[in-house]
């Protein structure tokens, strides 16, 4: 239970390590586990689970820092002639050089008035950032956050509930990216069918533990979704595979994004 949840990621990784090509991985992926992990450990601090499910969370946001950093790594060697966005208010403008480029988590001067403070933040570029360190200040940003909340409401069971619902439901989501990238290219090259195929059976033996051990019931809601999404991607692999289709044209963001 502890490792199992990282296992699937392995042969991703090492794809992109060997082709140098992050295409087929969105780093939305790691968005959605790493808010799905710190929400289920917060979870922990007010209704007590068991502990192999409280490491497998720790376990997997070191996980996805490592999958974002090599995938930042990777991006940033094969992109030419982008600005550069920075992450200090003093650097705000954007400036014409060649690669490594260097977006930044930060990036136009935005004035917060009760603080005082100068940070710069473009939507545009959410997660799409080029420097590893913008992203470790994203979840650092949106941990100190919602552990500030749950500390202030840890006496509410309501709070604490619907803190679990939503870090399991937005773990359920997880394939939910992958599944529209792969209907937006109508392909799912460049995406780990190992991965997938391991993601499956981890999923499936999850959730076969989480009723067994009557686990929070969030649990069991979250592995049967995911279950069911990872099903849908196997699904895309056979069509896409036996049956070649046209991608659909769609803006192209300067940075890929792809979901497991």
């Amino acid at each position: 239970m502890v490792f199992g949840g990282v296992v699937p990621y392995i042969p991703q990784y090492r794809d992109i390590r060997r082709t140098q090509n992050a295409e087929g991985f969105s780093t939305y992926v790691c968005l959605v586990l790493l808010v799905a992990n710190i929400l289920r450990i917060l979870f922990w601090f007010g209704r007590r689970f068991e502990s192999p499910l409280l490491w497998q969370s720790i376990i997997m946001i070191i996980t996805m820092l490592l999958m974002l950093k090599l995938c930042t790594e990777v991006r940033v060697s094969n992109e030419l002639n982008i600005k550069r966005r920075s992450f200090a208010a003093a650097d705000s403008k954007d400036e014409e050089i060649k690669a490594p480029p260097k977006r930044s988590y930060l990036g136009t001067e935005l004035l917060l008035c009760s603080l005082g403070l100068l940070l710069d933040f473009d939507l545009n570029y959410f997660w799409h950032w080029s420097k590893f360190t913008d992203y470790v200040q994203c979840v650092l940003t949106f941990t100190g956050v919602t552990g500030y909340i749950t500390y202030l409401w840890l006496d509410s069971s309501l709070f604490v509930e619907t803190l679990g619902f939503l870090a399991v439901f937005t773990e359920a989501m997880l394939g939910v990216p992958q599944l529209y990238r792969n209907y937006q290219n109508r392909s799912t090259e460049g995406m780990s069918v190992k991965m997938v195929l391991m993601w499956t059976s981890g999923d499936t033996f999850k959730t076969i533990y989480f009723i067994f051990n009557q686990a929070p019931f969030q649990f069991s809601i979250c592995g049967l979704l995911q279950v069911f999404v990872d099903i849908a991607i196997l699904l895309q692999v056979y069509l896409y595979s036996y049956y070649p289709q046209k991608p659909v044209s769609h803006t192209a963001h300067p940075v890929s994004t792809k979901a497991l």
